[in-house]
């Protein structure tokens, strides 16, 4: 396969059970630790770990006071924006890009963009096919 650049980014928005499962997949792109132990990604995709999010907003008073809690998302959700290619197989078909691997089981599709985006794009617009 051949790789083609490819100026259309993709997001993809993922829930895991926990933390420390979000953690694990996320590290698997790839880390470097440099001399003084400081631990960076080794990938160019944009991480964004957003934790439990907020599914009913709480309601609070006038004065500020919570009279009803928030109710927050079971699932830790992560979104990424993935700096990956487009390839060419033999037949010189274009095969377009998807989840690395072992992300796809993880991925959620909300019918807009969710709590979070990535530099104004659009989910819909830029998620995988």
């Amino acid at each position: 396969m051949y790789r083609i650049n490819k100026l259309d980014m993709k997001i993809g928005k993922y829930e895991f059970i926990s933390k420390e499962q979000a953690d694990s997949k996320i590290e698997s792109l790839g880390t470097v630790t440099d001399d003084e132990g400081n631990t960076y990604p080794s990938h160019n995709h944009s991480v964004v770990a957003l934790g439990h999010i907020v599914l009913t907003p709480g309601v609070y008073d006038s004065e500020g006071n919570e009279t009803q809690a928030p109710v927050l998302s079971e699932k830790y959700h992560v979104d990424v924006c993935w700096d990956l290619d487009d390839t060419i197989d033999a037949e010189g078909n274009v095969v377009p890009c998807d989840h690395p691997f072992g992300w796809k089981s993880y991925a959620v599709f909300p019918s807009d963009n969710g709590v979070h985006s990535f530099y104004g794009l659009d989910f819909i617009n830029h998620t995988f096919e």
